[in-house]
């Protein structure tokens, strides 16, 4: 290393072999191949209020802490126009939601399509237990809160008021945020409501109210909520809309086989008393199904229909360019979900 040239010849050497290291950015993490993909895991948000129409959602969000494949996280809102900006906005992809409201943003160009149900029955109509109403026309010259006018339970009243014969002007309507509703009814700012669990059942607690009608003896395997995810999200990632449904559909298996637990599971997600949720989901056990969740187009076409005499809708809808099950499994299963003991 004595000669000159021996030095520059070594410095040469040394020096390219940096360029050649600059231009590989070795700083940066080399892009994922093939085999590095297999190890790492999807994420996808997945919108839900905390009401029990939209229980399997906590469920397979619990369910996919330990999953091998994708991570479903559920996001929590607490009404369904925030739901709807943050879906229009590009910020959610896939989210449960009522089912005339999805109708509606199809309508309105939003490219949106039901996957999947996310519950059967699950809505009770309550009344002030004060009063001595029998049927709905025993509420003539009341007031009656519902969630929205874009609630699959806007629509069940009005068909009941239709079997039933009763005058849509003799009762006074009127939109009220469900949580509201139990303590509007407690202080007879209002007589009776229509909505989603648990809030009807929180009035039968308290003392204040008594049920007038499940949903169920209204309309037998009535569907309020559905799961909606976003042209987008099938486009880009069909596995992962695949991966949510089977979820959603194996959530609901276990939440029908295992209510007690079911209940201690969703509640620290729902921020309520795991007392009300239990009692929802026991009394009676029918009270709310998640069974039978695959969307059937002659209901959802009747649904459309009668949102349209509602109008919330208009124009005709075609449910068939809404309603998508491809990712629907065909062998559905219990979700295996190990939760450690209860207190």
């Amino acid at each position: 290393m004595s000669s000159p040239f021996v030095r520059w010849g070594v410095g040469a050497l040394v020096f390219v072999g940096v360029l050649a290291a600059l231009r590989l950015h070795p700083w940066q993490r080399p892009a994922a191949t093939g085999t590095e993909n297999s190890a790492v895991h999807e994420t996808l948000a997945v919108g839900f209020l905390p009401v029990t129409c939209h229980l399997t959602c906590p469920v397979t969000d619990y369910a996919s802490k330990t999953s091998r494949s994708t991570r479903f996280e559920s996001q929590r809102f607490t009404d369904f126009p925030t739901v709807v900006e943050t879906v229009k906005s590009g910020r959610l992809d896939a989210t449960f939601m009522i089912a005339p409201l999805a109708m509606k943003l199809r309508e309105q160009g939003v490219k949106v399509r039901i996957a999947y149900l996310g519950h059967r029955d699950g809505s009770t109509v309550i009344v002030r237990k004060d009063l001595p109403a029998r049927s709905l026309k025993d509420l003539a010259g009341r007031v009656f809160a519902i969630p929205s006018k874009y609630s699959n339970q806007y629509l069940v009243i009005r068909k009941l008021m239709k079997d039933e014969g009763v005058d849509p002007t003799s009762i006074r309507f009127v939109e009220l945020p469900p949580p509201d509703m139990p303590g509007a009814l407690a202080s007879k700012a209002i007589d009776a409501y229509f909505v989603g669990e648990p809030h009807a059942a929180r009035a039968e607690l308290d003392g204040s109210g008594r049920v007038l009608y499940h949903a169920k003896d209204i309309w037998p395997h009535f569907i309020s909520c559905v799961l909606v995810v976003t042209d987008r999200l099938i486009a880009e990632r069909p596995a992962v809309v695949r991966d949510l449904v089977r979820g959603i559909a194996q959530s609901g298996e276990w939440a029908e086989t295992h209510r007690v637990d079911a209940a201690r599971l969703v509640s620290p997600y729902f921020r309520q008393d795991e007392s009300l949720i239990l009692y929802v989901l026991t009394q009676p056990p029918d009270r709310v199904s998640y069974r039978m969740l695959t969307p059937g187009d002659d209901e959802m076409q009747r649904i459309a229909d009668m949102a349209l005499e509602a109008g919330i809708l208009e124009r005709r809808l075609d449910v068939h360019g809404l309603v998508d099950r491809q990712f629907i499994p065909s062998d559905i299963t219990a979700a295996r979900i190990d939760m450690p003991a209860a207190k």
